[in-house]
């Protein structure tokens, strides 16, 4: 809020977030954040000490349901080890969550799903910046997987066991560098293509926030040479 110019002081933001309901601050350090003003509302009367108990009483009340306090045997977590992390169990079901994930605008003549007896002698081209670079096919907030299991466009489809070509045309999601011509090679002998475009932590994140919503540099003039 302060940020903001809702107010301005730390100790105004405690006393209208205390007052407002808010229980949880994601601080900006312990020298120098909201919360270390409370005693200080508290002493000028801004806000009373059974208002603290009510703000306060969710936050421990929720810890003890997650097990915060219990005894460590008491954790059912306590006994996992390494073994479980990509484990086959937790890979499918991350597969299973993907697959349910995504969102189908338009299928025009059941175009999709793309399956391997329907590909059986034709030419698969996919392309675009993000058809094969792992790095940029994660958000902001995402952990690092093991590059083993991180599968893009291209390699999945590679699996089809049918022939795929690739072109990246760009290098990054900005697309400031565009070959056109390594782009129309192969979309020029190819029967399907898919175009896999995007933005990434590159060009935007958390306090990087865009303007619009148009594709970064070159991007819409790949997808136009793509399409004609």
């Amino acid at each position: 809020m302060l940020g903001h110019h809702y107010t301005r002081s730390f100790l105004e933001t405690a006393v209208a977030s205390v007052n407002a309901g808010c229980n949880l601050e994601l601080s900006y350090g312990l020298r120098n954040n909201v919360f270390m003003h409370i005693p200080q509302a508290l002493a000028m009367g801004n806000i009373t000490l059974q208002m603290l108990r009510d703000r306060v009483r969710p936050l421990f009340y929720t810890r003890m349901r997650l097990g915060e306090f219990d005894p460590p045997a008491m954790n059912p977590y306590s006994s996992l080890n390494l073994s479980v992390v990509q484990s086959p169990e937790h890979r499918n079901l991350s597969l299973e969550a993907a697959v349910k994930s995504f969102v189908l605008l338009k299928n025009v003549r059941g175009t999709l799903p793309l399956r391997a007896q329907d590909l059986s002698g034709q030419r698969l081209a996919v392309v675009g910046l993000l058809a094969d670079n792992p790095r940029v096919l994660f958000g902001d907030y995402a952990p690092v997987p093991d590059p083993q299991y991180i599968y893009t466009p291209r390699r999945g489809l590679e699996m089809l066991g049918v022939n795929v070509s690739f072109a990246a045309g760009c290098s990054e999601p900005r697309c400031r560098l565009y070959s056109r011509a390594e782009l129309v090679k192969v979309v020029g002998v190819a029967d399907v293509v898919l175009v896999c475009l995007g933005t990434g932590v590159d060009v935007e994140t958390e306090a990087k926030d865009r303007s619009d919503l148009s594709l970064p540099g070159h991007q819409l003039e790949l997808l136009q040479d793509a399409v004609q």
